[in-house]
């Protein structure tokens, strides 16, 4: 009897989304610059010309790596109260930016914006025009929580400390480089608040939302 020759495995066919979530995969992994056509190539098994059967060149791709990153935003959805949906809104990127931090200076870049951009704009205006905002003011408050939102990511991506143990030791550090009394403010809120157990920087995240949350809320009436 002839033995049976072992099934090959099904290889997942090649598609734009598998070329984009292998791009993003790789940028998450190494950051964007460590991103290219030939690594790309690689990571999904064909050789990097065959990419360009489905990304245009490297614009497009990046148009859709940031779409992807888009789509995993939690969304408002239509008659949702205007604040708790905004904070899940912002939440929701931040965390997601955190997954995916080469991509905080690109989201609002993109020239040719895909669906889940679209999708992910006008539901945010339609949130808050819904929820009784004039134009105007629409526009300032998209504006704010996004400088928000963005900003206090890339803070959180740069910063030289993570946990609260290193923030800790950083502070220490930086203090005992300079004579006492020299700096009394920057000596009293790393000793009576960043260095106390438990300060982790991301809390302040939820405060300064709050902040403009209240702001807002304010001005809509």
């Amino acid at each position: 009897m002839t033995p049976r020759t072992p099934a090959q495995p099904t290889r997942e066919p090649l598609t734009r989304q598998r070329v984009l979530r292998a791009a993003v995969g790789l940028a998450d992994a190494g950051g964007l610059e460590t991103l290219s056509m030939r690594k790309l190539g690689e990571a999904v098994g064909v050789e990097a010309m065959s990419l360009y059967n489905h990304v245009a060149n490297k614009e497009d791709l990046l148009d859709g790596m940031v779409d992807l990153v888009f789509g995993e935003v939690e969304l408002p959805a239509p008659g949702d109260d205007w604040r708790p949906a905004m904070r899940q809104r912002a939440v929701s990127m931040r965390q997601v930016l955190a997954r995916h931090p080469w991509a905080i200076g690109l989201m609002e870049s993109r020239s040719t914006p895909g669906p889940a951009t679209l999708r992910h704009h006008d539901a945010v205006l339609g949130c808050l025009r819904q929820g009784g905002f004039t134009l105007t003011l629409t526009a300032h408050a998209v504006s704010v929580l996004d400088s928000y939102i963005y900003g206090f990511a890339l803070q959180e991506k740069t910063l030289p400390f993570g946990s609260p143990e290193e923030t800790a030791e950083l502070a220490g550090s930086i203090m005992g480089g300079f004579d006492d009394g020299a700096y009394p403010y920057l000596t009293e809120i790393a000793t009576a608040h960043v260095m106390r157990p438990g300060y982790a920087y991301g809390d302040e995240f939820a405060y300064g939302l709050e902040l403009i949350l209240d702001g807002l809320q304010q001005a809509a009436g």
